[in-house]
């Protein structure tokens, strides 16, 4: 692997490539990555390894159009559909988050775990900002899972749980418009899904045990469902310490990158009615593989290959 070089507080100069780390265990900005022009492979390479370094690295003053933004994304695998909100119009894969009167993915999630492969990584470029609030958080699932203690750590190990799409949204707290949201929801669930994963993964191209949880949880195999949300609100506690979180302040032309195999991330809802567009293209990603070596299992949805598994 190319040997990365972290510049504590570096500037960004334009002929430096560099990653600054904003915590000690989740997050770098990018120093010397201009994605309005093609990149060479060196930074294509640099992109990649700063990625599965840091969980989340993010860009400055980017300003990207949609065409520059699905070939960034290409730097990190195949871009994919949402598997039931159809793209933006005019694009190809774009899923748009417009959050026009308060509303904000509100709670912890890892992107499309309801499905068995989901997303590899997810690309977010900010177009428009409110004036304040609208940040997002993400949490690092590996170091999280290191954190366990051994008992508790033996025992993820073991557990399988159920992801579906058809889970109870908080944007009714915020968005007055429920007919907009009523809509939203209609096609978010127009299409059933439910997957079995395993609770620890091994990612698959660090080695690194990570935690599979998340707002898109239903219940664990063979754990009462009372049982089932106390142990997740256990393992969730360890993912979203604040020590094991960064916080991002967005600014328009401001693009995110996350791994979605080794996160959580989370939307503040703290920003009134003010406008908040975001754009995001995921990546296709691998079925998890558990401890023991078995993968990931759909149970409910159609398997057209579309966002499953190839």
């Amino acid at each position: 692997m190319t040997t990365l070089r972290l510049v504590p507080n570096a500037p960004a100069f334009a002929d430096t490539l560099s990653a600054e780390k904003v915590t000690s265990r989740i997050g770098a900005i990018i120093h010397g990555i201009n994605a309005r022009e093609p990149l060479p492979e060196e930074h294509k390479a640099f992109l990649r390894e700063t990625l599965l370094r840091h969980k989340v690295i993010f860009l400055r003053d980017q300003f990207l159009d949609d065409a520059q933004h699905e070939t960034l994304s290409r730097v990190f695998g195949d871009p994919i559909l949402h598997p039931t909100i159809p793209a933006a119009d005019g694009t190809t894969y774009t899923f748009e988050l417009n959050s026009r009167n308060g509303r904000s993915t509100d709670s912890w999630h890892t992107d499309v775990t309801f499905v068995p492969a989901y997303p590899k990584a997810s690309i977010l470029r900010a177009i428009t900002v409110p004036p304040y609030g609208g940040n997002t958080l993400w949490a690092n699932t590996a170091t999280a899972y290191d954190d366990l203690p051994a008992p508790l750590k033996q025992l993820a190990d073991t557990l399988w749980a159920v992801h579906g799409n058809d889970y109870d949204t908080n944007f009714y707290k915020y968005d007055l418009r429920h007919e907009e949201i009523a809509d939203f929801r209609a096609r978010f669930i127009s299409r059933i899904y439910e997957t079995e994963h395993p609770v620890v993964r091994i990612h698959p191209e660090t080695g690194e045990r990570t935690l599979v949880l998340g707002h898109f949880f239903k219940e664990i195999r063979g754990i009462p469902t009372q049982h089932a949300n106390q142990l997740l609100e256990i393992f969730q506690s360890y993912i979203t310490q604040i020590d094991n979180t960064v916080r991002w302040n967005w600014k328009p032309g401001d693009v995110a990158i996350w791994d979605n195999r080794a996160t959580q991330h989370y939307a503040t809802a703290d920003f009134d009615t003010h406008p908040r567009l975001l754009r995001r293209i995921t990546v296709r990603g691998d079925t998890p593989i558990s401890i023991a070596g078995e993968k990931s299992r759909l149970l409910k949805g159609p398997d057209d290959g579309q966002d499953l598994d190839h």
